[in-house]
């Protein structure tokens, strides 16, 4: 079975190239490349772009996952609904993809093949002194409040119409995991399920897409993993210094763990800084979490999500 091994990049397309890459740099995304229609941004890893802007009509296209071999690409282009396999030409990395179209009609590319990109040099994550086991000795911490940097695409969320067709799609294309679900109560009916890489013992992020059934086509956020809570809070000034446009946090999510916060990019997109995620291997069994009062839409601490985030 093909499996996928990480994520790629996700697309987008907006009508103010300029505009997109002004935010994303104060966000924390750096430019990999860019001509009059295209806008390419990388994070401080290997990965050699992540958010791919194409100019247009504000919309979300679609997203990509790494491959772990040649192979996976010829058996996903013989499936139904997949191109052929191609050469990459026209983006930062080249390579090999198969494009797909999922169900709902987003595009999905299966990735194989790209040429990693240097790191980008930045601070090791903070020692912290917990209440009972000490990191930092005679030193200080003096983190500052600027755009930080985001270290790489940790995961989106597909709004689907049909969540049972569009877990199994993922499933087969990818051999995914189901990490957790989220269950409507009053008619038992599965609406949302986080789905991981299968890597057998190694660990891997609690998830990195979520499929959610929705009214809705489209994606309802993409989030990017930063180097620690203080990461998280110094962007997170920066951006409200520069009158961006807060959505929710900070706070910390119930499932998967992570401290987040998220903005709306000047499109309306939502993006979402996180740390301190979970991650788990093939062995974790998901749970199911009803959606009630007092399910996992609630934060553990912070800022709740207000009514609009669902929509």
């Amino acid at each position: 079975m093909p499996t996928a091994i990480d994520l790629a990049y996700v697309m987008y397309q907006a009508p103010d190239l300029d505009k997109m890459e002004a935010f994303m740099h104060d966000f924390g995304l750096l430019t990999a490349g860019r001509t009059d229609d295209v806008l390419f941004l990388r994070g401080g890893g290997t990965a050699p772009v992540v958010h791919v802007t194409y100019r247009g009509d504000s919309k979300f296209i679609g997203g990509a996952l790494l491959m772990s071999g040649r192979e996976d690409l010829d058996a996903l282009a013989e499936m139904e609904g997949s191109g052929p396999v191609e050469a990459i030409t026209d983006m930062p990395g080249g390579g090999w993809r198969v494009r797909m179209n999922h169900p709902d009609g987003l595009i999905i590319d299966a990735v194989w093949g790209q040429t990693p990109t240097q790191p980008v040099e930045h601070r090791p994550s903070n020692s912290f002194n917990w209440g009972d086991r000490k990191e930092r000795l005679n030193r200080s911490l003096r983190p500052r409040r600027e755009p930080g940097l985001a270290l790489k695409l940790g995961h989106f969320v597909l709004k689907i119409r049909n969540h049972d067709q569009s877990v199994k799609w993922m499933k087969d294309r990818f051999n995914m995991l189901e990490s957790d679900t989220m269950i409507v109560p009053e008619i038992n009916k599965a609406v949302g399920t986080f789905i991981r890489f299968n890597l057998g013992d190694q660990p891997v992020d609690h998830h990195s897409i979520l499929i959610n059934e929705a009214s809705e086509v489209g994606c309802h956020h993409c989030a990017f993993e930063m180097q620690d809570f203080d990461a998280v809070m110094g962007a997170h000034d920066y951006l409200v210094s520069r009158d961006h446009h807060l959505d929710i946090g900070v706070g910390r999510h119930l499932i998967g763990s992570q401290i987040f916060d998220y903005w709306r990019d000047p499109f309306g997109n939502r993006v979402e800084h996180y740390t301190d995620g979970d991650v788990n291997n093939a062995d974790y069994e998901g749970k199911d979490y009803l959606l009630d009062d007092k399910g996992p839409t609630k934060s553990q601490w912070g800022m709740d999500p207000t009514p609009e985030f669902f929509r």
